[in-house]
């Protein structure tokens, strides 16, 4: 693609996305990039900076400004988006860069199937397609292979995803979301039709660091959390926001746990965040949304380096 080219493109569609949040009376905010605190997700790595202070503590580059837009919930600014560049440690290849960039938005009083339905509008106003779209649970992807992700054991979902010939050579004994996490993207993915945006919702509640957890009426607790998948990428991930601070608390605890099994050093924690959930986030659902990728989706191309004007083997 010609430099040109490339710049308008992503030209055009940030003018597109800021003028469907006008529209809607949505707040753009801009919020730092450095923090001392840290995403505590282990399955997310942060860049870490010298902070070039006497203290010696360290800061590091945001995996999201979800942290602080939070904040600004809290102090009382309304529904809010942010255009953003965002940073995570080791990822690479055809459909990530290190730095990418980034659209997040929260919806004060909306919940999650809200916010479907918004990025469904979002999407159609920026990429100039108005595709299909599908709704489903993420339990009904895992019928087809005799599955039930939320409430089958252990056992049963490594046994499966063996037979579905996933090949695993780990030093570390892999858990139940390995396990699911690799039979979604190795099993399941290959076959969504990349035409259709798919929103898949309610993923285990296991897999709810940041999202509120209900208990259906068969008694399994599920994340109020939706991924969409459009020619074949993730592009976002949004959920009903957590606001109980000390079930956060507990959440980021377990991650830092589990980041120690790994053999990963814990990180600090975000106790303004923390603090902040205490007085009261409104209640509210939030996503983050993939520019690059989308910006790949509406100009044909196939890797991300398509649409950066420098890839990260160029910087």
């Amino acid at each position: 693609m010609e430099l040109s080219v490339k710049l308008q493109a992503r030209v055009q569609l940030y003018e597109r996305i800021r003028a469907y949040f006008t529209g809607q009376r949505v707040t753009e905010v801009f919020t730092p990039h450095l923090s001392y605190a840290a995403n505590p997700d282990p399955a997310i790595e942060s860049f870490k900076v010298d902070s070039g202070r006497v203290e010696d503590r360290p800061m590091f580059l945001q995996t999201s400004p979800e942290f602080f837009m939070k904040r600004l919930l809290v102090k009382g600014s309304g529904s809010i988006f942010q255009i953003c560049s965002a940073f995570r440690h080791g990822e690479s290849g055809r459909l990530h860069n290190p730095e990418f960039a980034m659209l997040e938005w929260y919806r004060v009083g909306f919940d999650y199937f809200q916010l479907m339905d918004d990025v469904i509008r979002l999407v159609f106003a920026v990429s100039g397609y108005k595709p299909e779209y599908r709704i489903v649970r993420y339990a009904k992807l895992f019928e087809p292979y005799g599955l039930n992700p939320h409430t089958d054991s252990d056992e049963k979902i490594e046994a499966t995803a063996l037979q579905q010939g996933i090949d695993v050579q780990s030093a570390v004994k892999l858990g139940r979301d390995d396990w699911l996490d690799l039979f979604m993207t190795h099993v399941i993915e290959p076959g969504f039709d990349p035409a259709q945006m798919l929103f898949v919702h309610d993923f285990p509640a296991s897999q709810a660091s940041l999202a509120q957890i209900e208990t259906t009426d068969g008694g399994v607790r599920i994340a109020q959390r939706f991924e969409l998948y459009w020619h074949g990428m993730e592009l976002a991930n949004g959920f009903t926001e957590l606001r109980d601070a000390d079930e956060q608390l507990h959440r980021f605890e377990e991650q830092n746990r589990i980041r120690k099994r790994l053999g990963l050093k814990s990180l600090p924690l975000d106790q303004k965040f923390l603090t902040a959930l205490k007085q009261g986030l409104p209640e509210c659902s939030g996503v983050a949304l993939g520019l690059d990728r989308l910006l790949m989706i509406i100009t044909g191309s196939k890797r991300i380096s398509e649409v950066l004007c420098f890839a990260d083997s160029e910087v």
